[in-house]
């Protein structure tokens, strides 16, 4: 599933390509036809994402349209210059004007939604690093009260938007917290070190589309070793890289199930 610096990319490359020009609305796959036909001929005026959901609004700012999109594990998102080609019948959402056209395909969410509804999903999930609203001491207040360990209460949502299992993974090996600490057991201090952390990775996940998270010391030029061969993107110190070497001190990577998703992290580096 896309993490939440992807959906923050797509919301800017939505508005570069269509913003405030007229846009042919349609949904070739027929699930989404007929609020496609409210919105067909309209400008899309702005975009939104938090956490994993991007919004895209169409007609008045004051009182929009909105289309919630949420990805899910399958949805696809694909660019193109006009002229477009005949789109297939997998195609759930398409705009397109006389310059460029992008195709929506497989997302578990894509409905037209009032700005009521719109505020009730930000209501329901938690600050997102990658938001200017965010406001990291509400994600402590939950942290710090929960016996839940600390590599869940990352990806839960509720608590903070937009991590996944890469940044969560990453995010602990860099600060050598082990996974199975409580939240209970996470100071302010590592917290506020944690968050600070996620802003700036999340951020440079925005601007160069892909997940980087080692330093300039540990990267394959500094260190002299073999770069990354992965299609999840750019270097990293733990995530996928389980029973090879630590970068850092050499032990195995380990990994294991936690929450319905493969857990990544070093024994030595992050001892608990």
């Amino acid at each position: 599933m896309p993490e939440g610096h992807t959906i923050h990319r797509l919301a800017q490359d939505y508005a570069a390509a269509f913003s405030a020009r007229v846009t042919r609305v349609t949904s070739p796959q027929g699930k989404f036809a007929d609020a496609a036909a409210l919105l067909d001929g309209t400008p899309l005026h702005t975009t939104d994402a938090h956490g994993k959901h991007l919004f895209l609004g169409f007609r008045d700012p004051e009182d929009a349209d909105w289309i919630h999109i949420h990805l899910g594990l399958f949805g696809k998102v694909a660019f193109g210059d006009a002229p477009a080609p005949p789109p297939t019948d997998t195609v759930r959402l398409r705009l397109a004007d006389d310059a460029s056209y992008v195709d929506l395909r497989g997302p578990a969410t894509c409905a037209l939604i009032t700005p009521a509804e719109k505020r009730a999903i930000h209501g329901r999930l938690g600050p997102d690093p990658l938001r200017a609203d965010a406001d990291p001491a509400t994600a402590y207040a939950r942290v710090r009260r929960s016996r839940t360990t600390i590599a869940a209460l990352l990806m839960d949502q509720k608590i903070i938007a937009g991590v996944g299992n890469v940044y969560r993974a990453e995010v602990l090996f860099r600060h050598h917290i082990d996974p199975y600490r409580t939240g209970r057991d996470i100071t302010p201090g590592e917290w506020d070190a944690i968050w600070a952390d996620l802003v700036a990775l999340m951020r440079e996940g925005v601007r160069n589309n892909r997940i980087d998270t080692v330093r300039p010391e540990h990267t394959p030029e500094a260190m002299g070793r073999p770069p990354r061969v992965d299609d999840h993107g750019g270097e990293v110190y733990v995530y996928r890289r389980a029973a090879r070497p630590c970068h850092l001190c050499g032990d195995e990577i380990r990994t294991a199930d936690l929450a319905a998703r493969n857990l990544f992290w070093c024994p030595t580096c992050q001892k608990r």
